[in-house]
């Protein structure tokens, strides 16, 4: 499709949307009447990784094939608004040097720069008093209120006091089974599913290879199905980290709803994220049976649509379009596997 396009102006009727993650990013243009013109996919492009130049580097050569595939001219602003929500920007000064990089780059007119978790919870629900939880590589948690206050978190990882999401579940299994084989801990099949899952003949060969640099130590994020399986299976270890990740969810979205004054009020969780959106059943159950004795008012709902709708749907809030073009974008990009 070709729309005209006024020189160094951007479409008017076209939303420029990124979803940026730890390990994927999407990009895509939608019109003001919710149709999706373009969606492309890339590596992860959170500044935490790539430095604020290559996170806007690699969203610039995003951007430009997103424009290319809708028929638009790539050389310039592509759409008078672009709403990019990105892991790694988690303070207000990164927001303002990201804000600063991608004005530069002029995708657009106007452009807004925030976490990607805003991009989930407007993806996962339309209530105005809510909180979404993102479960991937790591985890994270905002909370909205519909006087427009906020609660979030910094997301470093432990010295922030976080734990969670798909790398500390790995860390986790091979600790454990690493304890299991000298030992100093329980019996657990992990200790033969670790090793198993990296082609390697046993638990001391993995750390080995991580210690020596012959296997990446961020691959132990890719062993979190693997736990999330052997819970359910019986595994009281893998049981244990699995319940764990329960109690950090609901511990972040508690804190959440009390600073927002909404723990008495009625609620909607969003999950999303690689671990979360697996619906695995022993951890949503464990969720849902924590957060009926926190907050006996909210209940959760796992996105049924691409963050980067989220993303797309904050831009389309902000044009004042009717309602009926939101439900055509979230028709248009339900989750897929390929999403989590």
């Amino acid at each position: 499709m070709t729309l005209a396009q006024e020189p160094g102006a951007g479409h008017p009727d076209l939303v420029l949307a990124v979803d940026g993650g730890n390990s994927k990013t999407d990009v895509v243009l939608v019109t003001a009447a919710g149709e999706t013109l373009s969606h492309v996919r890339g590596p992860g492009s959170s500044p935490h990784h790539l430095g604020v130049q290559g996170s806007v580097d690699l969203l610039d050569e995003l951007v430009r094939k997103t424009a290319a595939q809708a028929g638009l001219d790539e050389r310039g602003p592509v759409a008078t608004l672009a709403e990019l929500y990105l892991a790694g920007v988690d303070f207000p000064s990164e927001k303002e040097t990201m804000s600063a990089a991608i004005g530069g780059r002029a995708w657009a007119r106007e452009h807004v720069v925030d976490n990607d978790s805003f991009a989930l919870l407007r993806a996962g629900t339309d209530a105005p008093d809510a909180v979404a939880v993102v479960g991937g590589a790591g985890i994270n948690c905002v909370g909205v209120a519909r006087d427009g206050r906020h609660a979030r978190y910094a997301s470093l990882g432990r010295i922030s006091g976080d734990w969670g999401g798909g790398m500390d579940l790995g860390d986790e299994a091979l600790w454990w089974a690493a304890r299991a084989v000298d030992m100093r801990g329980p019996d657990t099949s992990l200790r033969t599913l670790v090793p198993a899952y990296f082609d390697l003949p046993d638990v001391p060969s993995v750390y080995e290879a991580i210690h020596f640099g012959r296997l990446k130590h961020r691959r132990l994020v890719e062993l979190a199905p693997t736990v999330l399986a052997a819970s359910r299976d019986g595994d009281g270890v893998a049981r244990g980290i699995v319940e764990r990740l329960a109690d950090e969810v609901v511990a972040m979205t508690r804190a959440a709803l009390t600073r927002l004054s909404l723990l008495e009020l009625p609620t909607v969780v969003v999950l999303g994220g690689g671990v979360l959106t697996s619906r695995d059943p022993v951890l949503c159950d464990a969720i849902d049976e924590r957060l009926a004795a926190a907050a006996p008012r909210a209940r959760t709902v796992v996105t049924e649509v691409n963050p980067v709708v989220g993303a797309a749907l904050l831009g389309l809030d902000r044009l004042g379009v009717p309602e009926q073009a939101k439900q055509v974008l979230r028709a248009g990009l339900p989750l897929s596997r390929a999403d989590a």
